[in-house]
């Protein structure tokens, strides 16, 4: 992207060479430049580093004691698709990276199967800190974190979103009620998103006979954006 000057000085060469041509006037409308914005090159990744700068060194609740890494979330602010996990891991929490242990490389062989690239599409959870012992995260944690990652999802605005697991896909949905066996493969809708949920790695780790469903699902997700 361009910036103001960059843009100034193009449109003042567009008007100098119809001018040139003999024009007293563009031979378009203007109409079409009334709403116009510029927009800074970083835009998205300007107004995510805002998100987290607001996190800052977070003792909001009571994860914080425990945790090393606060692990924000990973991968390109203009994304099409968006996962969504429910916590980070040991291996998270060292790095500060959302999936970066054994169920983050089964979910980027997902990526890669599906066509795309890790830095292709966003990576983020529910909550930004790890439950000691990988535990569930509480109620009160999760209320906690979710304002961070609605404004996530607000600044990426991705076309898909596809949630891992049964506390994302219970948190993102309002929802305490509704089971990921039940709901897996079937779109739901965020805010005018279409949501898809799916098994968590983790639980393929275990069952690995059930991975051939999460392809089925994602494979949804593909026909959709094609």
């Amino acid at each position: 992207m361009h910036s103001r000057k960059d843009i100034l000085n193009d449109a003042k060469k567009m008007l100098e060479y119809y001018q040139a041509l003999g024009f007293d006037s563009l031979p378009i409308s203007t109409r079409a430049f009334s709403n116009a914005k510029v927009v800074s090159a970083g835009g998205k990744d300007e107004r995510l580093l805002a998100v987290r700068e607001e996190i800052g060194d977070c003792n909001r609740c009571k994860l914080s004691q425990g945790r090393k890494n606060i692990v924000f979330g990973v991968g390109n602010a203009g994304a099409r698709l968006m996962f969504i996990g429910e916590a980070p891991g040991k291996e998270e929490d060292l790095q500060g990276e959302p999936f970066v242990g054994e169920a983050g490389v089964l979910l980027t062989r997902l990526i890669e199967k599906m066509g795309f690239k890790r830095e292709d599409v966003y990576i983020a959870n529910i909550i930004k800190c790890r439950p000691p012992l990988n535990r569930d995260p509480e109620e009160d944690e999760i209320n906690t974190c979710r304002p961070f990652l609605d404004r996530q999802i607000e600044v990426i605005a991705p076309e898909f979103i596809i949630t891992l697991g049964r506390i994302a896909l219970m948190t993102l949905m309002n929802n305490n009620k509704i089971r990921i066996t039940a709901a897996r493969g079937n779109f739901f809708e965020y805010k005018g998103i279409p949501v898809m949920p799916t098994f968590h790695p983790a639980y393929l780790l275990r069952n690995p006979k059930d991975k051939w469903l999460t392809w089925s699902d994602v494979k949804k997700v593909l026909e959709r954006m094609a």
